[in-house]
Formats: C-alpha cells, structure tokens, sequence
C-alpha cells in the first residue's frame, strides 16, 4: 500500500468524499448555477466553525473530533452578502454557456470549438459578438470564409451576455447530482405546474 494512498483515505474517508454542500449568497440565492456553487464539506464545516455561514440543512453523516461532533451541511448561506459580478468574462466555457452548448451552425452538441463570424484573416476581431461555438466539421467547413462565401448561417446571431442572462442560462444545466435538501434554494422561482 502507497503512502499517498493511506494519507489521501486519512484526510477524506470514502462515506465523506462526496457530500458537498450548496453556498447560498446571504439572499438565499446560490452563488452560481453553472458552475453550481458547492464547497467540499471540509470547508462548510470550516466557515460555519468560524462563524461566516448559517447551516440551513444537513446530511445525516456526522464528523467528529475528540471535543465536537456536527452533521455534515448540505446546504449553507453566507452571513456576508457577495454582490455579483455585472460584467461576464470573456471565456471558452462562457462562450459555450450562452451558446447552450451547441453548435450554431448545426446544432450538434458535443466536440465545440469556436469560431469567428468574421474570419480573424478578414479583420475579425476576438469579442463576444464575433465568436460562436462551433462543431469541429462546421468550423473547418466555414474555414476562413465569410458565412455568404460559406453558404452557411448562424441559429442566433453572437452577442455579449448579460451576468443575470448567463446565470439563468446555466441554470437549465443542472450537475448529474442534485441532493433533495437542494431543489428548494434552486428552483424557488420557477414556475409551479397547476
């Protein structure tokens, strides 16, 4: 048995590994949707230890330490309100999030890169209302061409998100796991079927 392995099960048993919890802004509104604002349950316990946090529900797990015992948060509100960022960064994965992951030449899913409307060898500049994503078939298709010389067309035509248009966007992407004590924080302003 490696060393690194034994200190790796010391520092983060299996049945605590995968119980994270979800950080709400002081609003009760998580920090991001997508990626999902989640902490390791190291760090929960942390700031709730040192007062920066309200624990709003728990795991049924606990943690122990000589002196204390405390159930696992699964769902934490910072006391501090963190005012969101209006200006959206310029990223790859931002890109693909107003672009709902697809490409918008086709719209294939999977296997995105990104294009330029205006090809850079044309004067097209790197911004967000000249990149799209793009599927690896239709960005060599298009190749330096313009999208008339292409014979292709865009699904919407690229411009810059705004920060609350880009957080709802990632909130029709959820992670694979949802815990139950979650969906009330996530979807409380979703609308209720009759």
């Amino acid at each position: 048995m490696s060393l690194d392995f034994r200190t790796s099960f010391v520092r983060e048993p299996n049945s605590l590994r995968n119980h994270p919890a979800l950080v709400l802004n002081a609003d009760y509104r998580p920090l991001s949707y997508y990626p999902l604002s989640l902490w390791p349950w190291q760090e929960a316990v942390k700031a709730a230890w040192l007062d920066r946090v309200q624990i709003i529900a728990e795991y049924d797990e606990v943690v122990r330490s000589p002196s204390t015992e405390i159930r696992i948060p699964s769902v934490v509100v910072l006391k501090d309100y963190v005012k969101p960022q209006k200006r959206v960064a310029f990223t790859r994965f931002n890109l693909f999030l107003r672009d709902e992951f697809r490409c918008q030449y086709c719209g294939a899913k999977g296997d995105l890169t990104f294009d330029h409307v205006v090809p850079r060898a044309r004067g097209g500049v790197t911004s967000w209302e000249n990149v799209v994503a793009a599927c690896s078939s239709c960005n060599l298709r298009k190749g330096a061409k313009s999208l008339s010389r292409s014979g292709m067309s865009l699904l919407r035509a690229p411009s810059r998100p705004a920060a609350e248009e880009l957080r709802n966007q990632g909130r029709k992407f959820p992670p694979n796991h949802l815990h139950e004590t979650w969906l009330d924080f996530l979807y409380w302003d979703a609308e209720l079927e009759a």
